[in-house]
């Protein structure tokens, strides 16, 4: 029972009970089970109900043994969570699930989300770029989301460091959307905590990972598919030719989205992925007229519908460190590692750090290429 390559198509039934999203949650979280898996499941047996019953069985003609479905105690507590982060879980179907989202193939079955869901339904432009920003990619990234806002635009990305960030502060006003390679109640990096409030009162944050997730390396990838699918156009400020906004670019393509790129000096590293998309024919963006012109007419929101009473609680306030905490960091577990694999949970014990403090600071240095994760939770230096 493996994940195929290609995605399937979405489900004939969608949830209409407390009961059917619960069995929807329990199916998605059950092992081996993805998001092609779980349309065709659905397909082939009209219910996640239904589903769950077959699921070991179907297991079993796999050559899997021994196989049991997600206990409903883990659902029990994470839709806890959720209540505690004031969580809403966004269905398939649902009428406040991301209309562009329901476009692409491989959508997300469900999202967890908090803040203003209106802006889901809202005409967007999902901003993306290098992490390192230089001083001209921010600001180009804040005076594109300012002006794209102004006009009437919902801005999407990513709440990384750098083009991210600056794209989020320059929509807070008008609306943006921040999505989340972990749980939504888990912010990264966490320097973004502030920022993350921010836009949970005052925009969206959504994700399709399980609440209290601290993202991978691995997430990464499958929440740029998001970033592009909920935007009309994606629009590539500094990045460099392997990145993951590169990525975005592909997904953005892959999903029929229009692909913009800000060109940039071919001396600087951070824009040779801008100028080869440009090479290859994505649109020069000079200002947001640029973006604009090429977009169909705007899409006015929908009346927002009425929020869950889960969203009643306030949030838990996020962990933050300084910048110079977290680089300091960065050198300890540096130094602390060789080329000889380390298991994770005893270099957090010689850290003497808090794991959920480590464990976003191994996230950075893994995608900065310093360090490699192995199997069995082992980590050595990167090559």
């Amino acid at each position: 029972m493996t994940e195929e390559s290609n995605s399937s198509t979405h489900p004939p039934l969608l949830p209409t009970t407390e009961d059917d999203r619960f069995a929807w949650l329990r199916l998605l979280r059950s092992r081996r089970v993805g998001i092609t898996t779980f349309y065709r499941l659905l397909a082939e047996h009209g219910t996640a109900q239904k589903a769950l019953a077959a699921l070991p069985e179907v297991a079993r003609a796999a050559g899997v043994q021994g196989y049991e479905i997600c206990p409903a105690g883990v659902i029990e507590a994470e839709i806890k969570a959720a209540k505690a982060a004031r969580a809403r879980l966004l269905c398939l179907g649902d009428p406040d699930y991301p209309v562009h989202l329901t476009d692409i193939s491989d959508a997300p079955p469900m999202l967890w989300a908090v803040g203003d869901t209106s802006l889901l339904s809202r005409s967007t432009v999902a901003l993306v770029g290098a992490r390192n920003a230089s001083s001209l990619g921010t600001r180009m990234a804040r005076a594109l989301a300012h002006e794209l806002g102004e006009k009437g635009y919902c801005i999407a990305s990513g709440l990384a460091r750098g083009v991210d960030t600056a794209a989020h502060v320059a929509a807070i006003g008008t609306g943006t959307i921040a999505v989340m390679a972990g749980g939504v109640d888990v912010v990264y990096p966490a320097e973004n905590g502030g920022l993350a409030q921010d836009i949970a009162s005052a925009g969206l944050l959504i994700s399709e990972q399980p609440i209290g997730t601290t993202p991978q390396a691995r997430h990464f990838p499958s929440r740029n598919r998001i970033i592009s699918g909920v935007a009309q156009a994606v629009v590539v400020v500094e990045a460099a030719v392997k990145s993951g906004s590169l990525i975005t670019a592909r997904d953005a393509l892959d999903q029929g989205r229009e692909v913009f790129a800000v060109p940039g000096h071919p001396f600087d590293a951070r824009a040779s992925g801008c100028n080869m998309l440009i090479r290859d024919g994505a649109t020069l963006v000079r200002n947001a007229d640029d973006v604009i012109a090429a977009l169909p007419p705007l899409i006015t929101p929908a009346t927002p519908v009425q929020r869950d009473m889960l969203t009643d609680l306030p949030p838990p306030p996020p962990e933050r460190r300084t910048l110079a905490q977290t680089a300091t960091l960065h050198q300890q577990i540096l130094s602390r590692l060789g080329p000889s694999p380390v298991a994770e949970d005893q270099l957090i014990r010689d850290l003497e750090v808090s794991a959920g403090h480590v464990g976003p600071a191994l996230v950075d240095l893994e995608l900065d290429g310093k360090i490699r994760r192995q199997s069995g939770g082992l980590l050595s230096l990167g090559s």
